[in-house]
């Protein structure tokens, strides 16, 4: 089926930046039939299944056609439930956004009249509601349709089945005889039919089959979770399975970046696949994912159409897709060659509805999930580790050590207290030059590992940790009061090219390690090797970074939130206990 670029459909200046500004970097195929049939003024009749995308496709023609100087009812869009009455309402909200002038109002029963009566008498130039309500503003004189010019019923079929007949019949009767119709509908029984026959003039016709087919060695699990706890439920997921290899799909070109920057934050190793790189970009981008130098990639299906790789544990649906033919395909590019694979949708508040619809209309196989605990996560995360150490020992592959392990001994600790204390230091990521090889020991990019680092073996999982030196503080030193920091004697002991920055957030705020590499990597797409040793504090961080991208670095850092503080980062002052440069 079609797809076109939205810029190719005859849209004015004003919806294309809308359209951009959401991200979005081509129509669906629903809409590029319609929008410019719609356009034309002529009347419509779509088949498609519900969730295919065609929200936009009524939406944006409804919008051109109104005159933003009239402050009178010029479109009206009918819809079964609330819930979906909402729904249209927010996307046309969001598809108007630069159209100064024009306001939009969905009306339906439970909500307060005296709200509706305020966005009514102002002039609201696309109504969004049930029929019910709709008729009793009619009744009550609070909406007029004189002014009218385009009427869509959407899933119409749906409204016939609630028993809104007789009002949908009511309302296009008292709708001026030269209104334009567009009626959209997942099935044609006869009383759609009639009705088309008897308030359409000559509709053009537009069936969207649904190919959505069922993908059987996919687990399909959805999540419901706050639109603002998505990262945090994903990243959860991530270290609960440990997922080595897998893709994330975002909505728009906006989120991809926005995705790809926090991921880096937190240490993941990704990268980004959307329609604003240049196709050599994306062929790099693509060689390197199949080479597995990163471990995901985020993507939007745009860019994704058409992929081919391998051996992928897991699809992630981050933003939820437009119909269930992208849905199927997204979740298609993992569970191949007979393998197992895993797939994991986010729903946030009334998306719930589409994903079910969805659902229904392709015989989705779902099952709902939840976001694991944070006990679960440091669970998950133990066992991975005694399993890697656990093979290491089975295997012998390991250097001995016993001149070290013997002085220790000589010296009074005990067996179980020294394997406590390099455990400690291996996932606190003090001893990197002990440990395997790292999440942080990839560039942020995907790029080579750093020098000296031997890449893992095939099928190893590294341990999630950052391969930084860490200068960690005694635990029962105590952070000195602000009178006391003065005092504090400079760092010594720093590399040599490196300077001390000063971060205004540490323990108090919850701060890692990994967070602070994660951060500089993912702002400044500068490689890990570039940040040395990290002393946290309880209020703030004083960190080494190497002098010639130093400036880079505060420039790139200063207003960007972590842990919900905007940073403001400055060479740290001999007081502070920084050095300048070495």
């Amino acid at each position: 089926m079609e797809r076109r670029p939205f810029d190719q459909l005859g849209l004015s200046p004003d919806i294309l930046r809308a359209v951009a500004k959401l991200g979005f970097e081509e129509a669906s195929p629903i809409q590029t039939a319609v929008i410019p049939v719609a356009l034309s003024g002529r009347d419509l009749v779509g088949q498609s299944a519900t969730g295919s995308g065609k929200t936009a496709a009524f939406a944006i023609p409804a919008i051109e056609r109104v005159d933003a100087q009239l402050k009178a009812a010029q479109a009206l869009i009918l819809c079964p439930t609330r819930e979906l009455a909402v729904q249209v309402a927010e996307e046309t909200g969001r598809l108007a956004f630069f159209r100064r002038g024009i306001r939009e109002v969905p009306i339906y029963g439970g909500q307060s009249y005296d709200r509706q009566f305020r966005a009514l008498e102002a002039g609201a130039q696309i109504v969004i509601g049930t029929p019910g309500r709709v008729l009793d503003h009619l009744a009550r004189g609070t909406l007029r349709l004189d002014a009218l010019r385009t009427v869509v019923l959407d899933e119409a079929d749906r409204m016939l089945d609630m028993g809104f007949r007789e009002d949908i019949e009511r309302i296009l009767a008292a709708a001026p005889a030269s209104r334009q119709l567009l009626c959209f509908s997942a099935t044609m029984p006869r009383p759609i039919q009639e009705l088309i026959q008897r308030f359409s003039r000559d509709p053009a016709w537009v069936r969207i089959d649904a190919v959505a087919l069922q993908a059987p060695r996919v687990e399909q699990t959805y999540v419901e979770v706050d639109r603002r706890s998505k990262l945090e439920a994903l990243t959860r997921l991530i270290d609960v399975h440990d997922f080595r290899f897998g893709i994330i799909f975002c909505g728009t070109k906006v989120m991809v970046d926005d995705l790809d920057e926090h991921l880096h934050a937190r240490g993941y190793a990704v990268d980004r696949l959307h329609g604003d790189l240049s196709q050599a970009q994306r062929d790099r981008v693509m060689a390197r994912f199949r080479e597995r130098k990163f471990e995901f990639l985020v993507a939007t299906d745009v860019a994704a159409r058409g992929l081919d790789v391998d051996e992928l544990e897991v699809v992630f649906n981050f933003d939820l897709p437009n119909d269930a033919e992208d849905y199927t395909h997204r979740i298609g590019r993992t569970g191949r060659a007979g393998r197992k694979g895993r797939a994991f949708t986010f729903v946030s508040g009334r998306e719930i509805y589409r994903l079910q619809a969805m659902m229904r209309a392709a015989r989705l196989d779902l099952h709902r999930g939840r976001v694991p605990s944070l006990d679960e996560v440091e669970e998950a995360r133990t066992n991975v580790f005694f399993e890697r150490i656990r093979a290491t020992l089975e295997a012998r592959d390991f250097k001995p050590h016993d001149r070290m392990i013997d002085r220790l001994l000589d010296q009074g600790y005990a067996s179980t207290d020294i394997c406590s204390a390099l455990i400690h230091l291996l996932r606190a990521g003090a001893a990197p030059e002990l440990a395997a090889p790292a999440r942080g020991n990839i560039s942020p990019k995907g790029g080579s590992p750093e020098a000296g680092t031997e890449p893992p073996a095939a099928g190893a999982k590294p341990v999630r940790s950052p391969a930084v030196a860490v200068a960690p503080e005694p635990a029962e030193a105590p952070e000195p009061a602000p009178a006391e920091a003065a005092e504090r004697p400079a760092r010594t002991g720093r590399e040599p090219g490196m300077t001390t920055l000063f971060l205004n957030v540490g323990r108090k705020q919850l701060v890692q390690v990994a967070d602070v590499v994660g951060k500089i990597a993912g702002v400044t797409r500068l490689p890990a090797g570039v940040v040395g040793v990290i002393d946290l504090h309880q209020r703030h961080i004083l960190v080494d970074v190497a002098e010639e991208h130093a400036e880079l670095i505060l420039r790139k850092l200063t207003g960007v939130r972590m842990k919900g503080v905007a940073l403001a980062p400055v060479r740290a002052t001999p007081e502070q206990g920084g050095t300048g440069a070495g």
